[in-house]
């Protein structure tokens, strides 16, 4: 298609369909101005379309039609002489409107359920097609997919099943976790996601939590679903109702940032191993006091480098006791 200053218009749907090569192909001539590239996808381009296409375009984000939109669609329909309002059409607004629900803002499944609702339902002794609730429920099926498990989507509904664990929500951690499940999600996933939850956002103060979350991961690895909905749903709303603690996850954070970026020193001679006895006349393991034979079992000594002496990893909350 040529615009008025006899440039070439490109629209291409489904761009993120193009491999790297096909996108790399178009820059060139987007550069130059002989293209004005008009691409269209579902999924997120900042993962599916190249950089230096993104680097150069305009990025506009389009929402879903809303029931609503849907709804007016379909009422337009049944009154378009050349589509289905040359037929014969009683069907309440209530009717129409849990089609557009069901069609989760795809207008194409929502005609189609409707035509499909009109072509099937023979005319009664009025001459009218009068589609009821019922006939409608049979004509759409079941509720189109939330979201594509390989998708953007997919991303967001995790982070949201994460979050709502982590805050203590059991309701919307259940929700997110029928969504997930109903889009096709892998039940050992989404166990492995409760049980990270359990350790970085439970943690110290429920350890049980990790232990339930992981008898659960192989509970629902060994029986499969649909019973491993039951188990999922068991362990993630036990996470969601635990106490939380994140002391374990800072503390091994702030110890790994020291050992990458910092001259941490070198272990202390007493508590190195001494596996040969020729080895102690080196300092291995000299003066290591074993703390069983002390009182309570507790004995102080230098367990840091030189280096890292008074330096606090695990800090202890209020939740853990």
């Amino acid at each position: 298609m040529l615009n008025p200053s006899g440039k070439c218009i490109l629209f291409i749907d489904e761009i993120h369909r193009f491999n790297k090569l096909q996108q790399d192909a178009l820059l060139p001539f987007v550069e130059d101005g002989t293209v004005i590239l008009i691409g269209a996808t579902t999924e997120n381009p900042y993962f599916e379309v190249n950089k230096a296409l993104i680097s150069r375009s305009m990025i506009f984000k389009l929402n879903p039609l809303t029931i609503d939109n849907v709804f007016t669609i379909l009422k337009n329909a049944i009154k378009n002489p050349e589509g289905l309002g040359s037929y014969n059409i009683k069907i309440k607004d209530e009717t129409l409107k849990k089609i557009a629900e069901v069609s989760n803002g795809d207008v194409r499944t929502a005609l189609n359920s409707l035509e499909v609702a009109v072509l099937t339902t023979p005319v009664n002794a009025d001459g009218v097609i009068d589609i009821t609730d019922e006939i409608a429920a049979n004509s759409t099926g079941k509720k189109k997919a939330i979201f594509d498990k390989s998708g953007d989507s997919h991303y967001d509904n995790i982070s949201a099943f994460i979050k709502s664990m982590r805050g203590s929500d059991p309701d919307a951690t259940v929700f997110y976790l029928a969504r997930a499940l109903e889009g096709g999600e892998d039940p050992v996933f989404l166990a492995r996601r409760i049980t990270i939850c359990a350790s970085e956002d439970v943690g110290l103060a429920n350890p049980n939590a990790l232990v339930v979350a992981n008898s659960a991961m192989q509970a629902v690895h060994n029986i499969g679903m649909p019973e491993a909905r039951i188990i999922l749903a068991e362990a993630a709303i036990y996470v969601a109702n635990s106490k939380k603690s994140n002391a374990s996850y800072l503390a091994i954070e702030r110890a790994l940032e020291d050992v990458r970026t910092k001259d941490t020193g070198t272990i202390p001679m007493h508590i190195r191993n001494a596996p040969a006895s020729g080895m102690k006349d080196f300092g291995y393991g000299v003066g290591y006091k074993y703390p069983h034979d002390y009182p309570n079992h507790q004995v102080e000594q230098q367990y840091l480098p030189d280096k890292m002496l008074g330096t606090k990893y695990y800090i202890k909350d209020d939740t853990i006791d």
